[in-house]
């Protein structure tokens, strides 16, 4: 169940009030332009992705580009994750993002959003936004569904949700439907904090994600039909 029924709501709360509002990095660590070699695969998101707590290695894109390394699909990974941002954050740093110009984006942002009671039409603008420019940059996008407890009033809850299915069967987007399936109300894979996931909780968020990415790719990573659009 999500979240299984979410009985830490105060410390779902403390993700949204205890994280510093998104910036965007310095220019002095902007992603260097990409050249030959492995494909660029740029994580967009938020402390989920930016493995908060934990060393860079155990974060989820760190530890699916080892994986595919070790299938033979190496990737260059770029890790922009940013604890607190939201899908107006990732938006207004996406420039940054795509100096890298990746092959493929994996946009795993919403969460804060939710948390803070956002607009749902501004999320799904945003998040629409960053797909489009990522395609008009020459990129892949595969997107990471989020889920909010329904302690956030059952309405907002089940709107939130479908915004993610809903923006993958528009835009014809692969979705891994949520980042978090088999780790979200799990304290044994979850910090003190009951939010943000320990590295053993990082590898199942590894594990989620691998397999649309490796099809995307061009690689098998032994689940058929994972990349089909609109699950």
């Amino acid at each position: 169940m999500l979240y299984r029924s979410f009985a830490v709501v105060a410390s779902l709360a403390a993700l949204a009030a205890g994280l510093a509002a998104a910036q965007a990095p310095a220019a002095s660590e902007a992603p260097a332009a990409a050249g030959a070699g492995p494909p660029v695969v740029v994580f967009l998101g938020d402390s989920l992705t930016a493995g908060f707590g934990l060393a860079a290695d155990e974060a989820f894109p760190a530890l699916v580009a080892a994986s595919l390394a070790a299938r033979g699909t190496p990737i260059r990974a770029i890790n922009a994750g940013v604890s607190g941002d939201t899908t107006a954050g990732g938006l207004r740093r996406l420039d940054w993002a795509l100096r890298s110009r990746p092959q493929l984006v994996v946009v795993a942002l919403g969460a804060n959003d939710g948390l803070r009671g956002q607009p749902l039409e501004a999320i799904e603008a945003n998040l629409r936004a960053i797909v489009e420019r990522c395609r008009a940059a020459g990129a892949k996008v595969l997107l990471a569904g989020m889920l909010m407890p329904p302690n956030y009033g059952g309405a907002y809850a089940s709107g939130f949700a479908a915004i993610y299915p809903r923006l993958a069967k528009e835009l014809g987007l692969p979705l891994v439907p949520f980042l978090l399936e088999g780790v979200a109300g799990r304290p044994e894979l979850n910090q003190a904090d009951g939010i943000h996931p320990t590295a053993e909780g990082q590898k199942i968020l590894a594990r989620q994600v691998e397999p649309y990415l490796a099809e995307l790719l061009g690689a098998s990573a032994g689940r058929g039909g994972a990349a089909k659009t609109g699950r």
